[in-house]
């Protein structure tokens, strides 16, 4: 039972990490209908700036500015670059994003290398959040933080006692994510600005004539859609792992989250990355091949397929192109995405 709850626990972390970055990519795209192939590149970008940060001023500095440098390069990116080509279209748009991301990686292995950085979190996130405690006498219970070390030692021999700690730096993204969802759902919908942010891209004359400048508004939503990127990097870095090729790790991911939720959806991008998190999770704790799960779910094998190789594959192998191939059914029976509006 404490596997099946700590790996669930770690699948939804992981699934509200693809949101924090998977809701700036949407913002972008239901705001002002650009695909951006450079956003996971704003998420490497916050996750080193904060790094730097930390080892000057602490972990929490850079937890500010690393949003904020992210989303500063972003407004900037799109006044002075990608505004110039939106008139041209969704192609040019795509080339010099993609273009971006390499410039963005070059730079950053010029000023931090090539080899991964130390980012480590803030004290107080170091060590569990809680810990389950798994006793085949008393059954399973809980404690906040670390478990006394007597507390994971059976008395008798008989008994069988098993603690699961679940680390704080993932309670802490939990909590991140939530809390952005939450203040991104306000904003859109209860607030002035969220009225007027919506309204730039469906009646921008309108907006115009209101008195309103939309090209400053769309500037702002691509560079608030590239500070929730780097607070994403933030998090996700000093979580995970700071290193050049963390762009291009979540990159393809991100994507396959915005079209499985479907374009534009914010809700949609919620429910895609929890279920990409909780499914991918769960393959790679699962150590068993394709051939005993088809037998499990009784599918019954021919002979000359129950040698094959494939077969003889587990679950954790398989895991990195379950998100991929959840895509591609996703676009043969619903290609408007599980909440999307439209096709596309």
């Amino acid at each position: 039972m404490e596997f099946l709850t700590i790996s669930l626990l770690n699948g939804l972390s992981y699934g509200l990490l693809l949101f924090m970055l998977s809701s700036g990519l949407t913002l972008i795209l239901s705001m002002m209908g650009v695909l951006n192939f450079a956003h996971a590149s704003f998420y490497m970008v916050g996750a080193y700036v904060a790094y730097s940060v930390s080892r000057l001023v602490g972990f929490w500095p850079g937890l500010l500015l690393g949003p904020l440098v992210a989303g500063a390069l972003g407004a900037l990116f799109e006044r002075y670059s990608l505004r110039r080509v939106h008139k041209f279209g969704h192609v040019p748009e795509l080339l010099i994003t993609f273009g971006l991301s390499y410039v963005i990686l070059e730079l950053v292995q010029l000023i931090w290398g090539r080899t991964a950085v130390e980012f480590l979190p803030p004290e107080v996130l170091r060590g569990p959040a809680f810990t389950l405690i798994n006793s085949s006498l008393d059954g399973m219970h809980w404690v906040w933080g670390a478990a006394p070390a007597a507390a994971c030692q059976a008395a008798d021999a008989a008994v069988r006692v098993v603690c699961s700690p679940f680390p704080a730096t993932r309670g802490f993204m939990m909590l991140v994510a939530l809390a952005m969802l939450v203040a991104l759902w306000l904003l859109l919908t209860r607030t002035r600005i969220g009225l007027v942010i919506q309204s730039a891209l469906t009646h921008p004359e309108m907006v115009e004539a209101l008195g309103h400048n939309v090209p400053r508004v769309l500037m702002l939503v691509f560079g608030a859609g590239s500070a929730l990127a780097g607070l994403a990097g933030v998090i996700g870095g000093s979580t995970f792992v700071t290193e050049p090729s963390m762009a291009a790790t979540v990159g393809p991911v991100i994507f396959v989250v915005v079209v499985v939720g479907g374009m534009g959806s914010l809700a949609g991008a919620f429910l895609a990355s929890l279920l990409i998190g909780i499914v991918q999770t769960f393959a790679v704790a699962l150590d068993y091949s394709i051939g005993s799960v088809l037998l499990g779910l009784g599918v019954a094998v021919s002979p000359e397929w129950a040698g094959s190789t494939l077969l003889k594959l587990t679950l954790s192998q398989v895991a990195p192109i379950l998100p991929y191939l959840f895509l591609v059914l996703i676009l043969i029976f619903r290609p408007k995405g599980l909440l999307g509006t439209r096709e596309g």
